[in-house]
């Protein structure tokens, strides 16, 4: 039996074999968002029995997500992969275990190590749940996220992303997996049972998204390229950024006063930069967080490495 939610029709079963065919998976279940997808996963997979091995700076969707499940709960230090050992050897007498784990950390625009995480999963019969909403659609050569950056397609059991970053929409996330496990969300996950699909909108942006992206690779090239530069010129001019060659480029300043007026006197020059800091961070380690775009000129770069580098002279910051 096939369930389906309010509003589900035909462009929406389109849509969901879209995404199986761009992650190749056997099937895909829509959701109003991956906070939904991450709330209504793990109570469904994992009982009493199950552990599940989480990262410890993974999105507050997957922690909040598991917390609604009732399996035994570890969590490992940030990408150490010495920690997630010691965490599945001492859930060795667990029925089955979950390796859970942004591919990319929104925060930091680091890239999980999922290599170590494969190889440990195989030596130790884990599976692996891997959400990829910074990564979806602009990382990896194609845009395939996090496995294609490794040349690990395939490797991850289950993933979770969004529409609602590069993919045209203001809203909808996804789980796409193995038939056998969408079809038990589909009769389970409490937010897909119990909430509408996502509106037409939305279904016709992201489906023609997903088009682009199987049939051109050149938007994905672009935001890399921006992306390159960025990192670069900001390295150059002696500023330390987070994390790995991604568009998400996190200007690392420390003082939580300081990120939220260098913020302010970046908007006065026409750039919109976010300040973040404690809780959202850890204290002490407060960073403007830069978001590279496909839309973005050579221009655009320049002017704005050129911003970071007038006020940052100002500020002392540099």
């Amino acid at each position: 039996m096939y369930q389906s939610t309010i509003c589900y029709n035909l462009s929406t079963k389109e849509l969901e074999d879209k995404i199986s065919r761009f992650h190749g998976r056997e099937d895909t279940i829509l959701y109003a968002s991956c906070y939904d997808a991450n709330a209504g996963l793990f109570e469904q997979l994992l009982g009493p029995e199950d552990a599940v091995l989480s990262d410890s700076l993974n999105h507050a969707s997957i922690i909040d997500g598991i917390r609604l499940c009732k399996a035994k709960k570890y969590r490992y230090a940030h990408k150490d992969m010495k920690d997630l050992e010691s965490k599945l050897r001492e859930s060795k007498d667990a029925r089955s275990r979950l390796i859970v784990t942004d591919g990319v950390f929104s925060m930091d625009g680091n890239v999980a190590p999922l290599p170590d995480i494969v190889e440990l999963a195989d030596k130790y019969k884990a599976l692996i749940f891997m959400d990829e909403c910074h990564a979806t659609g602009f990382f990896g050569q194609t845009g395939r996220g996090t496995e294609e950056f490794f040349g690990l397609e395939g490797k991850v059991d289950i993933i979770n992303s969004t529409l609602g970053k590069a993919l045209g929409g203001a809203s909808g996330g996804y789980t796409t997996a193995s038939k056998q496990l969408v079809d038990l969300l589909r009769q389970r996950s409490r937010p897909y049972l119990f909430s509408n699909s996502i509106p037409p909108a939305v279904v016709a942006s992201a489906s023609k998204v997903f088009d682009i992206l199987m049939s051109d690779s050149s938007l994905v090239k672009k935001i890399q390229g921006n992306t390159s530069r960025f990192r670069s010129k900001m390295t150059q001019a002696g500023f330390t950024l987070s994390g790995d060659d991604h568009p998400i480029c996190p200007v690392m300043i420390g003082d939580a006063k300081l990120a939220s007026d260098f913020a302010d006197l970046m908007l006065e020059k026409g750039i919109y930069v976010i300040g973040f800091s404690f809780p959202v961070v850890p204290k002490g380690k407060a960073r403007i967080r830069v978001q590279i775009s496909a839309a973005h000129t050579t221009d655009d770069i320049d002017k704005t490495v050129d911003a970071f580098i007038s006020i940052g002279k100002h500020l002392q910051v540099i």
